[in-house]
């Protein structure tokens, strides 16, 4: 284990994931799988992708995350982060391209908690006037 490595965490909404960051060529590890198998959507491999573009490393690093929780979207958002995180790690100079673009940014939006005398978070019961 004598190769450089830059770790980052990313999270969003349930997501969790953690990145790590090797020289490499461009390969994109989810979970053991490649990140064309893992996520089905073009947008969410655009999403994965973003910080690496932007910073011009997008042939530079191999990237291998381990993500759990949530959905899909959440969880692309979350590699997202962590990638920024581990970018910023590897070269301070990144740090005013990913701050502008936002991906250094914890997404703050979770799921709203269910309250009493509803069926879901705001969701009321059905109301009948008879």
């Amino acid at each position: 284990m004598s190769e450089v490595q830059y770790i980052g965490t990313g999270r969003r909404k349930e997501s969790v994931a953690r990145v790590r960051l090797l020289p490499g060529g461009g390969r994109i590890l989810i979970n053991g799988k490649e990140m064309d198998q893992y996520f089905g959507l073009e947008t969410l491999k655009l999403i994965v992708r973003q910080p690496l573009v932007a910073t011009e490393n997008d042939t530079r690093f191999d990237v291998i995350a381990k993500v759990e929780g949530g959905g899909f979207s959440g969880q692309a958002g979350a590699i997202r982060h962590g990638i920024a995180r581990a970018l910023l790690q590897a070269d301070g100079e990144y740090r005013p391209v990913l701050k502008k673009n936002g991906y250094l940014t914890r997404d703050p939006r979770m799921k709203e908690r269910k309250k009493c005398g509803l069926k879901k978070a705001r969701r009321a019961p059905q109301f009948s006037k008879r």
